[in-house]
């Protein structure tokens, strides 16, 4: 082992140990944790190297070191490569999706909730565009007098609903309904269905009140953003540099416009994983994003992602969010 192939490995051995105990790691115990066959001098002076090159900080003196950003990223590039989610946590994420059959909103928080669980971090899920989900079919439904219920079948099998204020009922009911079916199946609930007039004023009222009630619904799940485990950011606040970060963290999250934004911006660059202050948002300098994207018929679709302090096991993460992402787009897929 050359001394750059020792230095990698010190920086390696660092951050995580620094993941696992949250402290500052001593030379002594990074000679003790691997067998690199030189003395604890010689790491001594590869970790004041890598503090020198920006990798490692030392928190006072006579402490041990702790990573940096630039120490997080050498080892997101070099030391995570793409691995699974142990056997245990898979069987979870598939039991999950293999058993949803909720309406698209809470199946997409639910999704957040589950990839909090997984790695115990605030978990993002971005909502799909309204162009990537297929209508199975749909229909207008009667359910009391003046109501009148909207329900369309995605090609996933999730149900959406929309309540309308209509005094139809009858043959003018039916016509709208079939009207409503053939603008939205098998395309998109996007906001350019065409509607092909029924003869009948009434019912083409209701049918143009039903299309733009749910394609309104759709644009707001594609521009939300579905927050995870935010109780997590409060608990982990000691991995952050002042406990006035959590209550940033909390603020930001509330404008989701800035977030969704920040995220895709991110992904359309090729960021899968943004350290600390590689995002240059200030609320963010203490935190790393770790993001995928869903893909439905080999489009990007949305995103999830998990949002924790800098000491994360990002190797971990990364399996989360992929194997969480994978399964999402999977079930948004159309029936084949």
């Amino acid at each position: 082992m050359d001394a750059a192939e020792r230095r990698a490995t010190v920086l390696k051995t660092v951050v995580e140990e620094y993941v696992r105990t949250a402290a500052p790691v001593a030379s002594q115990t990074v000679t003790e944790s691997r067998d690199l066959g030189v003395s604890s001098a010689t790491v001594r002076n590869d970790m004041t190297q890598l503090e020198r090159e920006g990798y490692l900080a030392q928190p006072h003196t006579s402490a041990g070191r702790i990573p940096t950003d630039l120490g997080y990223r050498y080892f997101v590039d070099h030391f995570t490569a793409a691995g699974g989610l142990p056997v245990g946590q898979r069987r979870a994420v598939a039991d999950f999706f293999a058993s949803t059959h909720r309406a698209l909103e809470d199946l997409l928080h639910e999704t957040s909730q589950l990839l909090a669980k997984l790695t115990s971090h605030a978990a993002v899920v971005v909502g799909p565009d309204a162009d990537a989900v297929r209508v199975r079919t749909a229909q207008l439904v009667a359910i009391e007098p003046g109501t009148v219920l909207a329900v369309v079948v995605l090609g996933n099998g999730t149900v959406e609903r929309e309540v309308l204020r209509s005094d139809l009922e009858g043959e003018p009911l039916h016509r709208a309904s079939a009207a409503f079916d053939v603008a939205l199946r098998g395309g998109t609930l996007a906001p350019n269905a065409t509607l092909s007039p029924t003869g009948d004023p009434d019912s083409d009222v209701l049918l143009g009140d039903a299309v733009h009630a749910v394609t309104t619904r759709a644009r707001h799940v594609s521009d939300h953003l579905y927050v995870g485990g935010v109780s997590r950011l409060a608990a982990e606040q000691d991995a952050f540099a002042t406990t006035a970060t959590t209550a940033r963290l909390l603020e930001m999250l509330e404008e989701q416009v800035v977030v969704v934004s920040l995220v895709r911006d991110l992904l359309d660059h090729g960021v899968n994983v943004s350290i600390g202050s590689e995002t240059k948002v200030d609320e963010l300098r203490d935190c790393s994003l770790v993001l995928a994207p869903y893909e439905v018929e080999g489009a990007s679709a949305g995103t999830v992602g998990v949002l924790g302090p800098t000491r994360m096991d990002y190797a971990q993460a990364l399996a989360a969010v992929a194997a969480v992402s994978q399964q999402l787009g999977r079930l948004l897929l159309p029936p084949s």
